[in-house]
């Protein structure tokens, strides 16, 4: 296989990723094709559209490519590493399909389920209370023993499980995430570090890869479109137009104190704090 480092590809990203060593990648963030079925009646469904791929498939047919995909990523990722997956609850005539129905039965740890407040409906019809979230799950593969892993640091630890922000509106593509959301991902697991490997199996416009290099890191993305890799490639190279959505995210990455810096100072840590004992 070619180079894996500042690598965009265009292919079906299950077979790519079986080419891919093991213990490859450090870190990764994606959002999949959710399968929305375009075959199906409703001008929000068939009006989402990619270039190339089509969410066609049967249900047990995604669930278990998923399944595949997510195992390939768990392999080519080094112990100790994480993995971001973005994906939306959905109905199928009135039965709700959780990502979890395939995520509990991947390679994965699933360290925390995120929820990504959009702040807009992505369905506009009244069967249900307007869904203007999606599910972010931090997936870990464990190192040793170890299931839970290494603490995040409090500068990242205090921006909490619920991250609201806007999608991205300016992009050709159908269904992109902000630049924010990957490099949260991103510089909350790496800190300060440079120069680690991440991976984006669903590439689209380059977001993760943008987001990757911006802050001093090498990416691998893989597309099945050959415009959206030439798209992403492009973006890449015009990386420094968006620098400043970077630096924003990262400036929201900030503690004065740390709990155990309170601590050690006698400073207030809880009201459920252990009283010292009396001498």
């Amino acid at each position: 296989m070619q180079k894996l480092n500042d690598s965009i590809l265009v292919g079906d990203t299950l077979t790519t990723l079986k080419k891919v060593p093991d213990n490859t990648f450090d870190v990764g963030v994606t959002s999949p094709p959710y399968n929305k079925q375009e075959n199906k009646k409703g001008w929000l469904v068939k009006n989402v559209v990619y270039d190339t791929a089509r969410d066609t498939k049967t249900e047990e047919e995604y669930q278990e490519n998923q399944i595949a995909v997510l195992n390939e990523l768990f392999r080519t990722t080094k112990a100790g590493g994480s993995f971001f997956y973005n994906h939306k609850t959905r109905w199928e005539r009135g039965v709700m399909l959780h990502p979890i129905s395939w995520l509990a039965k991947t390679d994965w740890t699933i360290r925390q389920e995120i929820i990504w407040d959009r702040g807009i409906a992505a369905n506009i019809r009244g069967w249900r209370f307007w869904q203007v979230e999606e599910r972010i799950y931090w997936l870990y593969k464990p190192k040793g023993d170890k299931k839970i892993g290494e603490e995040l640091e409090s500068r990242h630890a205090l921006l909490t499980s619920v991250w609201r922000m806007p999608p991205e509106r300016n992009n050709t593509h159908p269904a992109p995430f902000p630049l924010t959301l990957p490099t949260r991902c991103i510089y909350s697991i790496l800190g300060s570090t440079k120069g680690k490997l991440v991976v984006d199996p669903y590439l689209g416009h380059g977001t993760t890869a943008v987001a990757a290099a911006l802050l001093g890191h090498h990416f691998f993305g893989i597309d099945i479109s050959p415009q959206y890799v030439k798209e992403a490639k492009q973006r890449v190279k015009n990386k420094d137009k968006e620098r400043a959505i970077v630096e924003t995210e990262m400036a929201k990455h900030k503690v004065t104190m740390t709990f155990k810096e309170r601590k050690e100072k006698g400073k207030f840590v809880g009201k459920h704090r252990v009283a010292k004992k009396k001498t």
